[in-house]
């Protein structure tokens, strides 16, 4: 890969990248590092990476590095008034697309992972199997599963709406 294409790759994929690690990571900084860590990685190994596969390398890289980053926050609990705020009652109506958001995140990080690339990003089964790592059955079970869980978790639209 060419350093012109490496150039297009930063202005064609850097914002999917970003909202795939951002919808998972609910945080815009640790979202922009895994992303600047993603390209970094890619500019280290640019004379081995076809310009064709960039995208999947750099998806792939940004996942492993995000499930690295939710690993190692695992250990630490931050205790601060929105995490507060969070377990208390609220009464307000809440958006159909902050009901989503919230179920979302109720998914284990897997399921959540190959929901939002393939709903999201729209990448094929195959695809979603290259980037993290899975078989394409599996992928297709944790998709199954995950939204099973959003229809019960969200119910029946005229509920929400």
């Amino acid at each position: 890969m060419t350093t012109a294409e490496y150039n297009q790759c930063v202005d064609r994929f850097s914002d999917g990248v970003y909202r795939f690690i951002l919808k998972n990571m609910r945080d815009e900084d640790k979202a922009r590092d895994v992303v600047q860590d993603s390209f970094e990685k890619m500019w280290l190994k640019v004379g081995e990476i076809s310009f064709e596969k960039a995208r999947s390398y750099l998806f792939t890289t940004a996942y492993h590095a995000m499930i690295d980053a939710i690993r190692k926050e695992k250990y630490q609990t931050p205790l601060d008034d929105a995490t507060m705020n969070d377990h208390g009652y609220h009464d307000e109506y809440l958006g159909l697309k902050e009901v989503l958001e919230k179920a979302l995140m109720r998914l284990p990080s897997d399921q959540r992972s190959v929901v939002l690339l393939r709903d999201h990003e729209g990448y094929s089964y195959r695809e979603i199997g290259e980037i993290t790592g899975l078989s394409e059955t599996q992928v297709k079970v944790y998709i199954y599963r995950a939204r099973v869980y959003l229809k019960n978790y969200i119910g029946r639209m005229d509920v929400v709406v």
